[in-house]
């Protein structure tokens, strides 16, 4: 009677282990998003014709430069993964810490001259901001 006794509360054991262990990889595995309050700009860039590949990649280094140079840009992405309208050729993102960082881009004297540089060479570009 006491083996029949501790047979089951073994089984019992390893039946609630089991449970525990799935519901831990359930926790563990579940999809986790944030919703940050950063300032996402993008853009995307349709290039004049004649653009050179040197010149394309002048501005590129400019945003590496702007996000050196301005306080608050947290990243920047330079390398498009998909875009469209399929006629732009390029894009890039830049991740500001807040509202003030972004306005503080907008103002300064890095994004001027990143722009001397930039607007010349751009046909047309598309530009969106996004936050929560």
């Amino acid at each position: 009677m006491k083996l029949h006794l501790r047979r089951r509360k073994l089984v019992l054991g390893a039946a609630l282990a089991m449970v525990g262990l799935f519901a831990g990889g359930y926790v563990l595995g579940s999809n986790r998003y944030g919703q940050p309050k950063t300032i996402i700009h993008v853009v995307e860039v349709q290039w004049r014709p004649g653009v050179t590949a040197a010149q394309k990649q002048q501005v590129l280094d400019g945003i590496r430069n702007m996000a050196a140079q301005i306080p608050g840009i947290e990243n920047i992405w330079v390398k498009p993964a998909r875009l469209e309208p399929r006629d732009f050729s390029t894009a890039f993102a830049i991740e500001f810490k807040d509202r003030a960082a972004a306005d503080a881009y907008a103002e300064s004297a890095a994004h001027d001259a990143f722009d001397k540089i930039y607007v010349p060479l751009r046909a047309n570009s598309l530009s969106i901001q996004v936050t929560n």
